[in-house]
């Protein structure tokens, strides 16, 4: 297990070093620059021309990328244009506010999602089977954004249960916290429950099909007792593995519903950067959650060894 680890963090390396020169790529190939934001419309050429001199601009790409995965091994991320400070402190401050959002978004989903596949796949063919599928699917189609717009309406305008945007620290006020996050998290979380639903679903339709289940039943187990501890846990690897791809897909989607409920969250961040053509804020927040895309993929990989013996056992 221990071996394996080791390769899965080295497999990251390339991972993060194709993040950083595909945004290096595409940065380039943007049109426009960030002289003309801080130039204003009153700047001319040579100030423009001043201004990519002195930010190092004027400089070929690949100059511009060695000396950026220079300072990046040393562990400076860059320097803001338009911030003025350190690209690290920028990213860090606002991490906490998007990884609150996945993590909350990915407990709501996999929670509401694993418990509509149980009873689907306990009740199946029934009523109750159809019934939680149909949620499922109704889940997967809502666009988010137009859920969160409903939610706002909703709970936050007409009924005023919950505020319609901004972020409390859960170290000030953890019910502020949990107020102004409750939104944000179910509306991201809506999408992904049908996800986890149909996959568990289907997991354990195949598992209580074994004739482990059904000597266990016979034996006199209670159902529920077969269902958790003997269903589910056998049922669990593909669950995990679409857990996994749920949380990149969160992350991913933090951006749209942090705009909507004005999270200061890093996705807005970064759209603020690429709207105003600050290089070192995209390429510093892309690689902070690219890597916390990896650390998820490691965390999973250890889940499979918990609940597969032969992948810690390295068969």
């Amino acid at each position: 297990m221990t071996r394996f680890l080791i390769g899965r963090l080295l497999s990251a390396i390339p991972t993060l070093f194709v993040v950083t020169l595909a945004t290096f790529l595409i940065l380039w190939l943007v049109p426009g620059d960030i002289s003309a934001e801080i130039g204003g419309i009153d700047a001319t050429p040579e100030d423009l021309a001043a201004i990519r001199e002195r930010l190092g601009l004027d400089r070929p790409l690949y100059e511009r990328a060695l000396l950026w995965y220079g300072n990046l091994l040393q562990g400076d991320l860059g320097h803001s244009y338009l911030l003025n400070r350190s690209v690290a402190d920028a990213v860090l401050e606002r991490l906490p506010v998007t990884l609150s959002l996945a993590g909350l978004a990915l407990v709501i989903a996999t929670a509401i999602g694993v418990l509509l596949g149980i009873l689907a796949a306990v009740r199946h063919n029934t009523w109750l089977d159809q019934g939680a599928m149909v949620a499922a699917l109704i889940g997967l189609s809502i666009p988010d954004f137009w859920f969160g717009i409903v939610l706002i309406i909703l709970f936050g305008v007409q009924l005023g249960w919950f505020p319609t945007g901004g972020f409390v620290p859960i170290n000030e006020d953890p019910l502020g916290w949990a107020r102004c996050m409750a939104l944000p998290a179910f509306t991201l979380a809506i999408t992904q429950m049908g996800v986890i639903a149909r996959m568990t679903r289907s997991s354990m339709l195949d598992v209580i099909k074994q004739d482990y289940v059904r000597t266990a039943r016979a034996k006199g187990m209670r159902r529920r007792t077969v269902m958790f501890r003997h269903a589910l846990g056998n049922a669990m690897v593909p669950i995990v593995t679409v857990v996994g791809v749920i949380t990149g897909v969160l992350l991913s989607g933090a951006v749209v519903i942090e705009m909507v409920f004005s999270l200061p969250g890093v996705g807005r961040l970064i759209v603020g950067a690429i709207q105003r053509r600050d290089y070192p804020i995209i390429q510093g927040g892309l690689l902070v959650t690219a890597c916390v895309f990896v650390f998820v993929n490691i965390v999973v990989d250890i889940l499979y060894g918990v609940f597969d013996p032969r992948v810690r056992d390295g068969r």
